[in-house]
């Protein structure tokens, strides 16, 4: 792979040993790719979970053959080593052999693995998120107790923020808000965790909004968070959305996101530093700019923004009681995602935009890529059939 070099001649990432949760996820493999992409001469490991009768490497294997098919390009698997583990066991679930040889030389964490589910339970919740934060924090220790780590990249989520209302800033996180659920709830906890160790751990925390596909070619593989009331009403199962046509919906392609976490993973600057990865005021839309915008792409009349209060005391248990089949579905599968149309919150990212100005990158607005990521939804069938790569690169 062929990549930018120092002034000295040296490959970017040369001498680097790059540990990475969570690469089998959607944000964690774009992650991995690029930090391939962007350090040439550093070597990543991939700490994955056997899943039923794959083992980690096979599925590391299998990963680099999905992001090398999405992208039409081949990734060197020789820069690649697999990690049987799970962060949220002891030492990672690492063997101590490997657990002793992975914290004498690993330069860098980038820890993504999460679980993302709003609807898992508290206890299940923290099992993963937290437990899996202080997993890595320990081990993150150690390498730095041996002279090797460098930096510590903790990828949290700007919906630490919970309840809150307003301008939420990068520094804060427990201001005494309430959350929606155990997603948020635990990760504010974990974030906790890594700030106590900051003052002795090289620590960035970086905090993502709602991410959604690739902002060139729409490419996704979740399609739960902002895609369910879209394809909701993409299918003419609902008009009524409970929302408040002032809220800013918040949202970051995949790829931005990515390109963010590697460079900043390797970037001094960002040490001691918490930024929101998001598109803040500048890059977002209003709740009814954008049901606009998709009523347009589907050629349907817009979706109906009702008072939040009045649609949950009132309209939702009339129309629970008169719907069947599919429309009841979406009534009763899509409440989880209710309170994010009706936030009165903004996300500040002057030390996000501080941090990647040197790199010369800043999130693009949502309406420059909303078609795309809304034909990809279509093209694919939200999700059940492949779209040839010729066709996403279009």
């Amino acid at each position: 792979m062929s990549g930018p070099r120092t002034s000295a001649g040296t490959a970017p990432g040369a001498g680097e040993r790059i540990l990475v949760t969570g690469a089998t996820g959607f944000l964690g493999r774009q992650i991995m790719r690029a930090l391939l992409d962007r350090f040439p001469a550093a070597t990543l490991r991939l700490l994955i979970r056997p899943k039923g009768s794959r083992c980690a490497e096979e599925r590391a294997q299998e990963l680099l053959r999905r992001v090398g098919a999405d992208t039409a390009s081949a990734l060197d698997s020789s820069r690649v080593e697999a990690l049987s583990g799970d962060v949220s066991l002891p030492r990672c679930g690492l063997a101590a052999e490997r657990y002793a040889r992975v914290v004498g030389d690993t330069t860098r964490v980038v820890h993504a693995a999460a679980s993302v589910r709003f609807d898992l339970p508290l206890n299940a919740a923290r099992a993963i998120n937290v437990e899996g934060a202080r997993n890595i924090l320990a081990l993150a220790e150690d390498a730095h107790a041996g002279g090797a780590l460098r930096s510590l990249v903790y990828v949290s989520t700007a919906y630490v923020a919970g309840e809150r209302a307003g301008l939420v800033l990068e520094d804060e996180l427990d201001m005494g808000q309430g959350f929606r659920n155990s997603y948020e709830k635990t990760k504010c906890e974990a974030e906790k965790l890594v700030r106590a160790r900051a003052g002795a751990l090289p620590v960035a925390i970086l905090r993502p909004s709602i991410i959604v596909g690739d902002s060139q070619t729409g490419i996704t593989t979740s399609f739960k968070t902002l895609y369910w009331p879209l394809k909701a009403y993409a299918r003419w199962h609902w008009r009524l959305v409970p929302g408040l046509p002032d809220t800013v919906v918040d949202v970051v392609p995949v790829d931005f996101v990515a390109q963010a976490v590697a460079r900043l993973a390797l970037d001094e600057a960002a040490v001691g530093k918490s930024a929101h990865l998001c598109a803040g005021l500048k890059g977002s839309l209003r709740l009814d700019d954008m049901t606009r915008l998709v009523g347009d792409f589907f050629r349907l009349p817009p979706p109906r923004l009702v008072n939040p209060t009045l649609f949950t005391a009132l309209i939702r248990p009339l129309l629970f009681l008169s719907a069947w089949g599919a429309k009841r579905r979406v009534l009763r599968e899509g409440w989880i995602y209710r309170p994010y149309l009706r936030m009165r919150l903004v996300f500040d990212t002057r030390n996000a935009d501080a941090l990647l100005a040197r790199h010369n990158l800043r999130p693009p607005h949502v309406s420059d890529y909303l078609e795309r990521i809304l034909r990809y939804c279509v093209e694919s069938d939200w999700g059940r059939a492949p779209v040839p790569v010729e066709r996403q690169q279009n």
